[in-house]
């Protein structure tokens, strides 16, 4: 029988998602790195795990869509077993702009790929986890945003109320499996070095705002990772239902 833990991580091929494969991976966990285009990164990081002796697979999921959801699971079922942690990554930002210019399908891509995929996958994960089901528990850490408290005036409102969306799913659902043997957290980054601000259209707005971080610098995907593997670890075991901003103060 193998006990190995099994975690799997959303949008693991980039960023916060591959620091935070490495961590797990390390902590000797088996790792499901889940992407939606970049094969290239995931692959190769699965094979920088792997070459170090680690448990790995990779697994191509629009995790917006139900029937991928439901693939990405059944896969990780079949090759890697039980899964005993979750991390919901995986998440998509828009160039910068402001609300009144935004149309109906922008906003819906963002709503549909930054909250549907996190409650699709605590659904699955939920059903394999719960004692209810004859699980043995679990723990699902959500990654929101710094943004869901400042709103992210003129750049991205939608990317925001997304990640509002995931603190408000983060407070339910803990308290909906508390006596499941499930416990939901959630991390509040801001101001990471990651591609994602790329996406957003401004690669360098790192650079731009540090000044106005109190730590005076962005934050590392690593430093974000290990506060998701400690959410993740018994050694916050008495903790469900909170946030952890990882700001730098802001």
């Amino acid at each position: 029988m193998n006990h190995q833990k099994v975690a799997i991580i959303t949008g693991g091929g980039r960023g916060i998602g591959a620091a935070t494969a490495k961590i797990f991976a390390h902590h000797g966990h088996a790792v499901c790195i889940n992407y939606k285009s970049n094969f290239a990164s995931a692959n190769d990081l699965a094979q920088e795990i792997t070459t170090q002796g680690g448990r790995c697979i990779t697994v191509q999921a629009d995790v917006s869509l139900e029937d991928d959801v439901l693939r990405l699971f059944e896969t990780v079922d079949q090759q890697l077993g039980a899964v005993s942690v979750l991390v919901n990554n995986a998440g998509i930002l828009k160039p910068q702009m402001r609300l009144e210019d935004m149309n109906a399908d922008r906003i819906n891509t963002i709503l549909t790929n930054n909250v549907t995929s996190y409650f699709l996958c605590c659904r699955e994960a939920i059903k394999r986890m719960s004692t209810r089901h004859g699980g043995q528990g679990g723990v699902i850490v959500n990654v929101s945003s710094g943004a869901a408290r400042s709103g992210a005036p003129h750049e991205y409102v939608d990317y925001a109320a997304s990640k509002g969306a995931i603190d408000t799913l983060t407070k339910g659902l803990s308290l909906e499996v508390a006596a499941e043997g499930i416990r939901v957290n959630c991390v509040r980054p801001g101001f990471i070095y990651t591609d994602m601000h790329a996406d957003g259209g401004e690669p360098e707005r790192i650079e731009r705002l540090k000044s106005v971080i109190p730590l005076q610098r962005g934050g590392l995907p690593e430093e974000v990772a290990e506060a998701i593997y400690w959410l993740a670890s018994e050694k916050s075991s008495f903790s469900t239902g909170n946030y952890l901003d990882l700001t730098g103060g802001l």
